[in-house]
């Protein structure tokens, strides 16, 4: 995976992670129901990228 793709999924996730603390510190169930679906995507990014690297070896 190049680097560029792993640094912007990484902080895709990371951004969900905040994002569903913040919405659960404060109650606010739609925030956090949104950082779970952007930590899940960045997630399932990076699961997707390995898995084409691993085909081009």
């Amino acid at each position: 995976m190049g680097l560029g793709k792993k640094i912007t999924h990484s902080a895709e996730k990371s951004k969900g992670r905040m994002k569903k603390d913040t919405g659960r510190a404060t109650g606010n169930r739609s925030l956090e129901a949104k950082g779970k679906g952007e930590q899940t995507k960045g997630g399932l990014k990076q699961v997707g990228q390995n898995i084409k690297d691993a085909f081009k070896r």
